[in-house]
């Protein structure tokens, strides 16, 4: 069995070892101890703020998939309450323009890049990694969705809405076609240097990124043709993501172009359709049941899927191997949702879950 919890500084060793295994792109993730650690302490404080009743300001909460029989830490998914205010966040809108010409008879649909910096902007859902060797299926599902009944604990503490970035279309070495024909020309430093710069420092993309729009046909056709688009091993996130209401809003990362996602807080599935109430019942074994993505309610906050069924009176009865794995007892309450939602969600395939 797997549980989500928070991280703690004990995970720093397997949260370096993940790093080495996530490849380019995944911006929140570098192979810096340092950077790492700093990372785990910002999140401790964004939990230890829990019992304040402050809007939110930007606190990280960063949370590990354990896999229990083992204790090996195989997976990372990570909250940011709301972007901006001190470290903006930066993103290049896309608009359409229309150029018509009556003595030509030419009539021209013109797509631009505008580069958007928000100070005051979303929640952002991020630093997502599943290890390799444990991605079965519905793991990368439980990894993803846990935080948003996480979210639905404390819908106050975050933004009404939710965006995500994903990340776009890169090679094994970090070259990325859209950062050759804009990025490389203004930092003068490759994208993985970037990548890592932007989580240290992001005034250097205040001093030196172009302010004017930027015309998407004058670009290289290879950096055309990967704006909006999702790298092969993000498409299975992404697929999750659209499941939960996510669409695409017409902004890209401003480094290799992946696309942004974003839905209402209130209108993620996993969100609105989750349901809070006392466990009625502990046994060995629950037979024909549904398989439930379920949490406490409670700090220090616990998640896992498994089978979950309802009683006559709609009170939940729980296996015992999940209440050892949340840490519950009868009477205690949890907020639990049906692990997929419509449909079309269960011809998807969690593998090679990874997103930025």
């Amino acid at each position: 069995m797997y549980v989500i919890r928070p991280i703690t500084l004990d995970d720093l060793p397997a949260l370096l070892e993940l790093t080495r295994v996530t490849g380019f792109g995944l911006t929140t993730l570098p192979n810096d101890e340092k950077l790492l650690k700093r990372r785990i302490k910002e999140s401790l404080r964004g939990f230890d703020k829990l019992a304040d009743d402050d809007p939110p300001i930007g606190e990280t909460y960063l949370f590990v998939m354990e896999h229990l029989p083992t204790k090996q830490v195989c997976g990372i998914c990570g909250i940011v309450s709301k972007v901006g205010g001190f470290e903006p966040f930066y993103a290049y809108r896309i608009e359409t323009s229309i150029h018509q010409s009556d003595v030509l008879h030419v009539r021209k649909e013109i797509r631009t890049l505008h580069l958007v910096e928000m100070h005051s902007g979303p929640c952002e859902i991020g630093s997502l990694f599943l290890s390799p060797e444990h991605r079965a299926p519905g793991n990368g599902r439980l990894l993803s969705l846990s935080r948003f009944l996480f979210m639905a604990n404390y819908p106050a503490y975050f933004d009404p809405m939710v965006i995500a970035e994903m990340r776009g279309i890169l090679d094994d070495r970090g070259h990325s076609p859209f950062w050759d024909a804009i990025g490389h020309h203004f930092f003068d430093i490759d994208l993985p240097k970037a990548d890592y710069l932007s989580m240290v420092n992001k005034r250097f993309i205040a001093d030196l990124m172009p302010k004017h729009p930027i015309y998407i046909p004058l670009l290289p056709k290879e950096a055309q043709a990967v704006i909006g688009e999702v790298h092969q091993h993000t498409k299975p996130a992404l697929r999750i993501l659209e499941d939960e209401g996510f669409e695409c809003c017409e902004m890209v990362d401003i480094f290799e172009a992946g696309p942004v996602v974003r839905c209402a807080l209130a209108d993620v599935r996993a969100i609105r359709e989750s349901r809070k109430a006392a466990v009625e019942l502990i046994e060995p074994a629950v037979a024909d049941a549904e398989v439930y993505l379920i949490s406490n309610c409670r700090e220090p906050f616990r998640a896992a899927k498994g089978p979950l069924s309802l009683d006559d009176l709609g009170r939940p009865v729980v296996p015992d191997d999940l209440a050892k794995a949340l840490q519950i007892q009868v009477g205690d309450a949890i907020r639990f949702v049906p692990l997929r939602g419509a449909p079309k969600a269960q011809r998807y395939h969690d593998a090679n879950v990874s997103f930025d």
